[in-house]
């Protein structure tokens, strides 16, 4: 979908809207929201603003109102998908002028006993090739999270 915001030289824009736009698992108008690549364990998830924005603090009043709604429902879902004790969000901004957020389950059992900003160090080691990640288990959570969200999907969605 390309956003009337898209900018040729922003790479999420890119991946969002570009030539070759990546496999969204939900999608309206406001959200986007895939499976990372590379990602430290299957489920980690990115949730993308459609719209090219920097961050929460300059969302519209249509994003800021759906955003908490939106955010606590795909962590419900992904929580129930994978069984994780937790969801770990994340957005720091500084790769891309343009707001996502990584949704990141956090196991009982995760890969070097990673928790909190470690996980960061999976996602880097399996871009490295220095640690696999079962990609069959990405497909299957991937999978089950899109069937999730089309049954479902976020309260406050525009449809």
């Amino acid at each position: 979908m390309k956003h009337p915001t898209f900018e040729p030289s922003c790479g999420v824009c890119q991946s969002l809207g570009g030539p070759e736009p990546s496999a969204a698992l939900y999608e309206d108008e406001l959200w986007h929201v895939r499976h990372a690549e590379p990602a430290g364990v299957p489920g980690w998830m990115l949730l993308i603003t459609q719209r090219h924005v920097g961050g929460p603090a300059h969302f519209d009043d249509r994003e800021a109102a759906a955003f908490g709604l939106a955010l606590r429902h795909f962590e419900r879902v992904l929580e129930r998908i994978t069984g994780a004790l937790r969801i770990y969000t994340a957005a720091m901004g500084e790769s891309h002028p343009h707001f996502h957020a990584h949704l990141v389950p956090r196991y009982a059992e995760m890969p070097r006993d990673a928790r909190a900003w470690s996980v960061f160090d999976l996602q880097r080691a399996v871009g490295a090739g220095e640690l696999a990640i079962d990609r069959d288990a990405v497909a299957r959570v991937a999978q089950a999270f899109a069937e999730a969200l089309r049954a479902a999907p976020p309260p406050s969605a525009v449809r």
